[in-house]
């Protein structure tokens, strides 16, 4: 089943834990620090202080987006867009956005690829189509389908394991940015 497919039939839960877990992978881009979202994840399973949730979040982080780059605006938009009601339809809508930011930021991270943001070979792959993805988008992909998955077949019980995939691409993330941050010559690192 395609990932497009999966965001159709998920259900609330499901939802927002994949929109969750894109926007926890990409927290490196944000320089958040990595507990920041757990109370969102601890949440997920009797659907408690979302909205409460969120708000800290973006406290925590502030309101400052990078003018340049283009990734961690992509990023902090996953989480200004986050709906405050945890409902299918608003949660559907945010985590098929989610989703697509997501694939475009490691499009734009990975060192395979051209640096270009290729959102229309990024949007083939989330329907099963399209050409092959450079490594880091190809990876991503696979969490984002598992993280569906897992809800998919488990339910609340598949929410350790969701958060497990989340925490790999994150440290996956982190270092393609410290990397990055290295060669390019930026400062703090």
């Amino acid at each position: 089943m395609s990932l497009v497919e999966l965001i159709e039939q998920a259900d609330e839960r499901g939802l927002a834990a994949g929109g969750l877990a894109c926007l926890d992978r990409c927290l490196p881009l944000l320089g958040g620090d990595d507990e920041l979202l757990r109370p969102l994840w601890a949440n997920l399973a009797d659907g408690s202080g979302w909205d409460a949730g969120l708000e800290k979040a973006r406290a925590a982080l502030g309101s400052a987006q990078p003018a340049e780059d283009e990734a961690a605006q992509l990023a902090r938009r996953m989480l200004d867009e986050a709906p405050a009601e945890r409902t299918a339809d608003a949660l559907r809508q945010w985590a098929d956005a989610c989703s697509l930011a997501s694939l475009r930021i490691h499009r734009l991270l990975d060192p395979a690829a051209d640096g270009t943001d290729d959102a229309s070979g990024v949007a083939a792959g989330r329907t099963g189509g399209g050409a092959e993805q450079s490594p880091l988008v190809a990876a991503e992909l696979r969490r984002q389908i598992t993280v569906l998955e897992l809800l998919a077949e488990h339910g609340a019980q598949g929410l350790r394991r969701a958060l497990d995939v989340s925490v790999e691409g994150r440290r996956v993330l982190r270092a393609v940015v410290s990397r990055r941050a290295r060669g390019t010559g930026a400062p703090g690192e």
